[in-house]
C-alpha cells in the first residue's frame, strides 16, 4: 500500500456506513464496468480493505493510534 513505510495486512471487522459501502460498491463497479457478457469481476470487499488503508494512511492513523488519550477502557 505503502511506499514509504513497511506495512502489514490486519483482517479485522470495521464498522461503516451502508452508504459509504454502496459508495464504493457503485464507484468500483463505474471504475471497472462489465465484460462482454455483462458481467463485474471485482472483489468489492477487496476494495473496502483498500479504500479504508488509503484512508487511514493518508489520515496519519499512525500518530492516532500512537496518541494514548484515542484508547477507551
Amino acid at each position: 500500500m505503502s511506499d514509504k513505510k513497511d506495512t502489514v495486512l490486519v483482517h479485522v471487522n470495521v464498522e461503516i456506513t451502508a452508504d459509504a459501502l454502496k459508495a464504493i460498491v457503485e464507484n468500483t463497479k463505474k471504475l471497472y464496468g462489465k465484460d462482454k457478457d455483462g458481467f463485474y469481476h471485482i472483489d468489492t470487499a477487496s476494495k473496502v480493505g483498500e479504500m479504508i488503508s488509503l484512508f487511514l494512511l493518508e489520515r496519519d492513523f499512525e500518530s492516532f493510534a500512537k496518541d494514548l488519550k484515542n484508547y477507551k477502557k
